[in-house]
């Protein structure tokens, strides 16, 4: 799948990218000042909302249409003014726009926001929209609702529905698809980071011609979900692409530990562009994979749904819970918010803040479930804490002199963004009674069989360096 080197859904040119300047517009004392001087002595901030969209309509006949949102505030007279507008994305019912639109929201006051969706049918040379004429545009719905509705927002979001003009204030309004804005505190840094990209190997998806590939640069956001924030060009029949510099500020992206998804693309004109791989770093770990001239794997991640991960759990534990005299098994859950607490990445399925036991395979089944429904996924995918919860209990048997034997199961659907710790913690764990397991759902019945065929030799192996043999039974009588 290709090799990514540090050193769009959309249109042919980058977006999104700050300039080699450090970026200092954001919340600071000159603004604060400003402020206050007009007479806004109240708490305020600086609010990024990013945007997407789903189920637009399709305005245009020989291809989809090329939305861009534009922001208002309506003040208390129903006066418009123009907050900011996105880029316009080529060819998209679903677009997940790049460009951040900037206010700044006053706990005070009650601040209307207008959302206005477009298909914007004049031809653009580049990224530029503010001197597009807004009424030779195809119009394609609208939304309303307040600052403060999304900013108290639990996940920072809101989901509206869109109307046209003339059913906005009727109750039975025809729907004309969904706008999702997402609220972030706008933070300010003066460092900026310089990334240039380059692949090798790339799959090549066109039949007449190469790979036309680009990136997009995602963040993960409060919610768990990820919002882009920068996205290269489009670089023609070329399956070694070396794309432009993006310089991205550290504001951008929220710390140089955060971790970030890069995603690359195969452009294709008619908005449905072929994914060649994507990989998850920090900055931090790019700039190393600069400093060692070191690459990192693409990789393709597989589409799954509840149903496979159930089918896994059953796959697995139908043959193991035999082993087990007691058949309780430890559960744990990661990568997910629990109501009213931060991502964990090592929970207890069934609830329980001191004891993970639930009992045997319908345990598990009834334990998963009910988390489904009391957590909110979220990344990044660590694995370190699992690995070492699981290490606790073999090594607490091994200390007891208990003679057991402990198989961990890890079902994913994500890579491993942990992956240095995730070594560490599997070496940690190489003395102990204990198996690792690690199933990428959606895989073949076949490969979760051709997992656990390698447990009894995994078993017998540790047994014989460990000098245990196995108990006598008693004399049988008749």
């Amino acid at each position: 799948m290709g090799n990514c080197f540090s050193g769009g859904g959309h249109g042919q040119f980058a977006v999104g990218g700050t300039s080699s300047v450090p970026d200092t517009h954001g919340s600071n004392d000159a603004v604060d000042s400003f402020l206050k001087s007009r007479g806004f002595p109240g708490p305020f901030s600086q609010i990024e909302l990013s945007l997407s969209a789903s189920n637009l309509r399709d305005r245009d006949v020989l291809s989809k249409s090329d939305p861009m949102a534009v922001v208002y505030t309506k003040g208390k007279d129903g006066s418009l003014q123009e907050v900011g507008r996105t880029e316009v994305i080529q060819n998209s019912l679903n677009p997940q726009w790049i460009t951040k639109v900037k206010i700044t929201y006053y706990f005070e006051m009650v601040q209307k926001l207008l959302f206005h969706v477009y298909d914007v049918d004049t031809q653009l040379h580049g990224p530029e929209v503010k001197t597009l004429k807004l009424d030779d545009q195809q119009y394609l719905g609208e939304g309303t609702c307040t600052l403060s509705q999304i900013v108290a927002d639990p996940k920072r979001s809101r989901t509206l529905d869109l109307v046209s003009i003339a059913e906005s204030t009727e109750s039975s309004s025809r729907k004309l698809g969904q706008l999702t804005v997402h609220a972030e505190e706008e933070t300010v840094s003066k460092t900026t980071a310089e990334l240039i990209f380059k692949c090798t190997d790339l799959e090549n998806k066109d039949f007449f011609s190469k790979s036309d590939p680009f990136l997009v640069i995602s963040k993960y956001v409060e919610s768990g979900a990820t919002v882009p924030i920068c996205r290269t060009e489009v670089l023609k029949n070329d399956l070694k692409p070396v794309w432009k510099p993006l310089f991205l500020n550290i504001s951008q992206v929220g710390s140089k530990d955060s971790p970030v998804v890069i995603e690359c693309f195969n452009f294709n004109s008619n908005g449905k562009h072929d994914l060649l791989g994507k990989v998850q770093k920090s900055l931090a770990e790019l700039e190393k994979l600069s400093s060692s001239k070191q690459g990192e794997n693409l990789f393709l991640p597989i589409t799954i749904g509840k149903d496979p991960q159930t089918k896994a759990i059953q796959e697995v534990g139908d043959v193991l819970q035999y082993y087990d005299y007691d058949r309780q098994f430890p559960s744990w859950g990661f990568g997910a918010r629990p109501i009213d607490g931060p991502v964990s990445h090592c929970f207890n399925l069934n609830g329980s803040s001191t004891n993970p036991m639930v009992a045997g395979i319908h345990g598990i089944m009834t334990a998963y479930e009910r988390a489904l429904s009391n957590v909110s996924l979220a990344g990044p995918t660590l694995f370190g804490p699992v690995i070492t919860s699981a290490a606790t209990i073999a090594s607490q048997s091994l200390a007891a002199n208990e003679h057991k034997y402990f198989v961990l199961l890890i079902i994913t659907d994500g890579v491993i963004t942990d992956l240095q710790e995730t070594k560490d913690a599997l070496v940690k764990a190489s003395d102990l009674p204990l198996s690792i397991l690690i199933v990428g759902v959606g895989g073949e019945v076949s490969v979760v069989q051709s997992l656990l065929a390698e447990l009894p030799s995994q078993f017998l192996t540790y047994m014989r360096n460990r000098g245990i043999q196995p108990k006598p039974h008693p004399p049988t009588t008749l």
